[in-house]
């Protein structure tokens, strides 16, 4: 007898096949069955957000025809800068294991998409293909996967009409309801992007809790703000970008089901946390973890990574963090990292190695005495933490910049591990500013770390497979965003006006994300 968990894959359970099996013919019989009207297409643009196409099916030719070769759009619209209208036509070829049921019409089955040129070839400018390019050369020179999984951190803002069991400020962390107020939405949230995505490990609320939001906007001014983390499963890379921006796209679109706002705008109101999207990082051999040797410590391997990733921090914030918001999200003395450097357990670290149950197993069992039988354990869990992007981040560039670190550290393992062992730090860094002081900084705006990627676009373009034309359009991106020496000015103001010059930032910036 066949049983199913109630968030198993619903395509899965009625093919009797993995998504990554699924045929054409497969696609045709779940439109008969299901009903279909119509395919949905989506696929990312240079904004980093999911756009779509919507296609009636009325035939099984034409269904056949369209999941076949797809259909053709209008590429110097989707990557203004970058394509050039005389030659703008793209193809958009739907990705057969992203199949799934439209939760909000179920009468359309949807795909996530890829770019392919006249000449039938990936776009190489669209950043999904860039990472999934990428990824491929480090698997080809190295036989190693790269796998991600992003933390996505966001408000929900609305009404609070009867707070009757009210919190007070930045005391949301890990709350439950009744104290908190959007539990039953964000179950919603977990419930419908497990359904699609099968990747996704936990929801909680954050520190972030603002009962009373004091912006000159009135979608937000007066109103209650809950912060809220939905944390992914690890998967390559490619996958880990697809399933962070479905699901930014499915937190938005259910919130606005409920009359709220899921803003992942990395600042929204200066004295409270801000909202990050840390990604963890794991590499595997043969579908094995390898981050720790045999001894259960750090692995060569995982020391190649850090060291890749901390000679290209100072880059990185430009596909991470591309706002003027994230840089006031990124101060000193808060859990956010403004020096390159890495530690374990250390949130005041760029680059954290959390607990990953090395030499433990069956905990439960301490706790749980009649428990006998021993579970196995069939991997490790350990991963490394980049703690600087934000949901600023155009995800699949930023996932490519990381992936072109670790390409490199491959190619240049003596200095990656170098660079490992000169950037690793033990305790809260702000606690020791001699030592604080060893470490470069990260960058402090946009228009920064504009300059430090044009001086640095080798890494990208000679040592990745990066386009000038695309960094080109990233760095006119961050420089639109006027904020050089942001927090020098505000600082230098007195308070009010300082507040009231950051808060102009916001209130310029909070409605794109």
């Amino acid at each position: 007898m066949n049983t199913h968990f109630a968030l198993e894959n619903p395509i899965e359970v009625l093919t009797g096949k993995k998504r990554s099996e699924l045929t054409r013919d497969d696609l045709i019989n779940i439109i008969n069955k299901k009903n279909i009207e119509r395919l949905t297409f989506h696929y990312t643009a240079i904004d980093g957000k999911v756009k779509e196409l919507r296609l009636p099916i009325t035939s099984h030719e034409q269904a056949e025809l369209v999941l076949a070769e797809g259909e053709r759009v209008d590429g110097s619209s989707l990557f203004k800068g970058v394509v050039d209208a005389g030659k703008s036509d793209l193809y958009v070829i739907p990705v057969y294991k992203s199949v799934f049921i439209n939760p909000f019409d179920h009468t359309s089955l949807d795909f996530v998409c890829r770019f392919v040129t006249g000449e039938g070839e990936l776009a190489p400018f669209a950043p999904d293909n860039l990472l999934a390019i990428t990824h491929q050369k480090l698997q080809e020179e190295f036989d190693v996967e790269f796998n991600a999984l992003g933390e996505l951190e966001f408000y929900l803002v609305g009404n609070s009409e009867q707070n009757l069991y009210p919190l007070p400020n930045q005391k949301g962390y890990h709350g439950s309801s009744p104290y908190v107020k959007t539990t039953s939405i964000v179950n919603e949230m977990l419930k419908v992007m497990t359904n699609i995505t099968s990747e996704i490990k936990y929801a909680h609320n954050e520190v972030g809790l603002i009962n009373n939001l004091e912006i000159d906007n009135h979608l937000f001014n007066g109103k209650l703000a809950e912060q809220v983390e939905i944390e992914f499963l690890p998967s390559p890379v490619e996958d880990a970008a697809d399933v962070v921006v479905l699901g930014k796209w499915l937190c938005q679109s259910i919130a606005n089901r409920y009359n709220l706002i899921a803003t992942f705008y990395p600042k929204i109101q200066i004295g409270d946390a801000g909202s990050g999207l840390h990604f963890h990082t794991m590499l595997k051999r043969n579908n094995k973890n390898i981050m720790l040797d045999g001894d259960q410590e750090l692995s060569e391997d995982s020391l190649k990574l850090i060291g890749g990733l901390c000679r290209y921090a100072s880059t990185l914030s430009a596909f991470g963090n591309m706002t003027a918001g994230s840089f006031l999200r990124l101060v000193p003395h808060q859990e956010a990292p403004t020096k390159v450097c890495w530690g374990y357990s250390n949130r005041s670290a760029l680059i954290r190695v959390p607990l990953g149950w090395r030499n433990l197993d069956n905990l439960a069992m301490k706790v749980n005495p009649q428990q006998r039988l021993k579970a196995e354990r069939k991997d490790s869990r350990q991963t490394v933490e980049l703690r600087s992007p934000d949901g600023s981040a155009n995800t699949h560039m930023l996932l490519a910049a990381m992936t072109t670190a670790v390409l490199w550290a491959y190619r240049n393992p003596e200095e990656a591990l170098k660079l490992a062992d000169q950037n690793f730090v033990s305790g809260n860094i702000h606690n020791n500013p001699d030592k604080e002081r060893e470490f470069i900084d990260i960058a402090t705006s946009c228009v920064e770390t504009a300059q430090a990627l044009n001086d640095h676009r080798d890494y990208y373009i000679r040592d990745g497979y990066f386009t000038g034309s695309l960094i080109d359009k990233v760095i006119e991106m961050l420089n639109s965003e006027n904020d050089e020496g942001l927090n020098k000015k505000i600082h230098s103001l007195p308070e009010e006006d300082g507040k009231k010059l950051a808060e102009d930032y916001i209130k310029r910036g909070i409605q794109k994300y």
